[in-house]
């Protein structure tokens, strides 16, 4: 790991905690309205995780929102493969831990390597094969450190998150080892899984930015029923059967903060999806476009898809009255749902005619992957 990645790991943990609060109230008023809930554990339907004696790969998802712990979650699948240890699906963390089988599905992810939720994992494996007591904590530090301990419950996230899942640490085993493939094959030799059954990590086993080579694995990644269900009751109800250009526009005030230090560097956060192979660098335009970009490439795209709705997903201002007034001569509507779940912006985003996003930010990213995977079209502020 370098000192940028983590620089950034710092800086995202932090802003973890600069989240829109939810209670059990707003389920109710998310664009797919009421929703029954279910569980959606394999277990619940006879699928008993039985004991790999191979090992598992435990982490916490706890750098940043959705769209970093996303990245940080395709890096874990890697490592989990490449050390041929079953990879236990965390939950995602908001103000509380998301069972991943809430967002995602199961089975895709079962596709691609061995895998068990986090949840059933400590219900039929961890009470015999990782029992209180035995339970060690694995941290990264540099070689020069000397501080051995891991603090794998220090603070929010991390303290809440393996809570969620009942457990506790008995110690702590600090370690240099890089996720790259210059180290991969030192892994089982150093932690061999009949001495370390499960590699319980304070955050994820993963680069970030993500590393090129696993943004294939997005196609692992496919929405659960309730979030396909919900973004599709609000395309219905909204603007159905219409060619819509969908939109992501990050004006928060922590992300004008984070843009004021990526102008004119060649890589920050999510950047190398539109710059990697260039030398290129990042400009205002592209990190924090200013309402002219906006509106001239949407309009742009919307004369080339001819579409007649422009969806907006957005941390802050969605600059809907700007939008619709800048396209009033061709008759096109603007809606942003502002759904208590980022996810469905997300679902929506996806299935856009054409996307227009922000290169700096892993909530594009992950549109980005997911239409590149099916071969939608999309850009990007200050690149298009």
């Amino acid at each position: 790991m370098y000192l940028k990645e983590i620089i950034f790991v710092f800086f995202f943990s932090y802003c973890s905690i600069i989240v829109r609060p939810h209670d059990e109230d707003d389920r109710g008023q998310r664009p797919g309205g009421p929703y029954v809930y279910r569980d959606t554990r394999p277990s619940q339907s006879g699928s008993i995780p039985q004991w790999d004696p191979n090992g598992y790969v435990l982490f916490c998802l706890c750098m940043g929102r959705t769209g970093n712990q996303i990245e940080h979650f395709l890096g874990g699948m890697a490592f989990a493969k490449a050390l041929n240890r079953t990879l236990v699906l965390p939950p995602f963390r908001t103000y509380r831990n998301v069972r991943f089988t809430e967002w995602f599905k199961f089975e895709p992810m079962a596709e691609f390597h061995r895998v068990v939720l986090a949840e059933d994992f400590m219900e039929y494996i961890a009470p015999t094969h990782w029992p209180p007591g035995e339970r060690f904590g694995f941290c990264w530090k540099p070689p020069s450190s000397v501080d051995n301990d891991c603090r794998m419950k220090e603070g929010s996230p991390f303290g809440p998150f393996w809570d969620g899942l009942g457990v506790d640490f008995d110690a702590s085993i600090v370690y240099s080892l890089s996720y790259h493939d210059g180290d991969i094959a030192r892994w089982p030799k150093v932690y061999p899984p009949e001495t370390y059954p499960v590699l319980a990590m304070r955050g994820a086993p993963a680069s970030y930015p993500m590393a090129r080579s696993n943004r294939h694995l997005q196609r692992y990644l496919v929405y659960s029923d309730r979030i396909i269900d919900e973004a599709q009751k609000y395309i219905e109800d909204h603007f159905p059967d219409e060619r819509y250009v969908g939109i992501h526009l990050r004006n928060g005030v922590d992300w004008v903060n984070a843009c004021n230090g990526a102008e004119s560097q060649r890589s920050y956060m999510a950047s190398p999806q539109c710059l990697e192979g260039t030398s290129d660098v990042i400009t205002k335009a592209m990190c924090n476009p200013p309402l002219s970009e906006v509106l001239r490439l949407t309009r742009d795209v919307v004369l080339a898809t001819n579409a007649r709705v422009v969806y907006v997903a957005t941390d802050k201002n969605p600059l809907t009255k700007e939008i619709q007034d800048h396209l009033a001569d061709r008759n096109v509507t603007v809606f942003h749902a502002d759904p208590w779940l980022p996810m469905i912006d997300l679902a929506i985003l996806s299935r856009s005619d054409h996307f227009i996003g922000n290169c700096v930010s892993s909530f594009t990213s992950f549109v980005k992957r997911a239409r590149d995977i099916e071969g939608r079209p999309s850009s990007f502020w200050g690149r298009s």
